[in-house]
């Protein structure tokens, strides 16, 4: 028995070699990332440490804190990743700890870090004791809580990482917030801001909510609040 042996030419021998070879991305540089001196998220109390001799205030609702766009705290200071806002609402203690413990579980703390970008629980929120009348005045307090504008970056997460590795363990995080929330990465952020910029300046209709509110078209000034009369219905 005699076994056929094949013998492949050159030309069909350098086609065959050249088919497994890759053109593969240079890896991102991380060496201009900063990190801070504390790698994860601290620790944030449930209650504000006031001085021994002052009484806890209590407060308004003062709704106005959640209205409308964030103007201050609506930038990534790293440049890198984080969750942001996109409606008003409050944060409790239960939601810093959520936070805290779902990213401190899902981050390597060898090439990755954490900040907060909120303040902790001050704004006093008071209750009624379970079942009295009605009246009796102001209740005490029952928790403290932080008001959130949209807009709002909530935290930020980075270091020698690429947003697909952080996008998942954030956008848990971000579905667990009691406002709607969205992962970010700069790039993204610049995305929005120039899809809005660009909306503004090519949209050919002229009946915008702006044009309308301010003609007064349709008596909408006997239904409007004063909050949709100032940022034209854009936050709710």
């Amino acid at each position: 028995m005699f076994s056929k042996i094949t013998i492949l030419k050159p030309q069909r021998l350098l086609t065959i070699q050249s088919n497994g070879i890759k053109n593969f991305k240079a890896p991102p540089n991380f060496d201009h990332i900063q990190f801070p001196e504390r790698a994860k998220l601290k620790f944030i109390e449930k209650v504000p440490q006031l001085p021994p001799a002052i009484k806890a205030p209590k407060m308004q609702k003062k709704l106005r804190l959640m209205r409308g766009p964030e103007d201050v705290h609506n930038f990534l200071l790293h440049k890198q990743y984080g969750i942001m806002a996109l409606g008003g609402g409050r944060l409790k203690w239960g939601h810093y700890e959520m936070m805290r413990l779902t990213i401190g579980r899902n981050m390597d703390t060898n090439r990755m870090f954490a900040l907060w970008r909120i303040d902790s629980p001050w704004q006093p929120v008071t209750k009624q004791g379970q079942g009295q009348r009605m009246g009796g005045g102001k209740g005490a307090i029952d928790h403290y809580c932080t008001p959130i504008r949209a807009g709002r970056i909530i935290l930020e997460v980075g270091g020698k990482c690429e947003f697909k590795e952080v996008k998942d363990f954030l956008d848990d995080v971000a579905a667990k917030l009691p406002f709607k929330a969205m992962a970010i990465s700069q790039e993204i952020l610049d995305k929005m801001k120039e899809k809005e910029k660009w909306e503004e300046e090519n949209n050919q209709n002229k009946y915008t909510m702006k044009y309308i509110i301010q003609n007064n078209l349709g008596g909408c000034y006997r239904w409007l609040s004063p909050t949709d009369m100032k940022y034209f219905c854009k936050y709710v």
